[in-house]
């Protein structure tokens, strides 16, 4: 019987994220499968950090015969932030109909979400203009 727990979509590279911001300094994937313990792969743990330097979330140099990877940009809030807008982008454009699917979302949004997604979109229009 398989001893390991399961995770929840995402689990593994948030906990990559937290391994890495905790760290402090780069670490490569057996550094990192080391710290996080918990039986997992090394082929598991690379993966992790391949999708997530893939999605920008991590940077990576050469370390002797394997990268060494670190947060890109703001830290693991910023790190976490990415990750979760990659997901959203990946479901949207999963979608058949973009334009319900962003209806429905919108329309679920409290007040409070609504302005603050109206104001990203200012902001983000205002910078888009030379």
């Amino acid at each position: 019987m398989n001893a390991r727990r399961s995770r929840s979509p995402g689990g593994l590279e948030r906990e990559v994220i937290a391994c890495l911001a905790a760290a402090g300094d780069p670490r490569t994937a057996s550094e990192v499968q080391a710290e996080l313990g918990d039986g997992l792969a090394y082929n598991t743990v690379l993966t992790a950090l391949s999708r997530l330097y893939v999605k920008g979330v991590l940077q990576r140099s050469p370390r002797g015969r394997a990268f060494a990877y670190r947060l890109a940009g703001g830290g693991a809030v910023d790190a976490e932030a990415a990750v979760t807008a990659h997901r959203m982008r990946m479901l949207l454009e999963a979608g058949k109909d973009r334009t319900s699917v962003l209806a429905r979302f919108v329309g679920s949004l409290d007040e409070e979400t609504e302005i603050l997604l109206r104001a990203l979109l200012d902001e983000s229009e205002r910078q888009d203009k030379p």
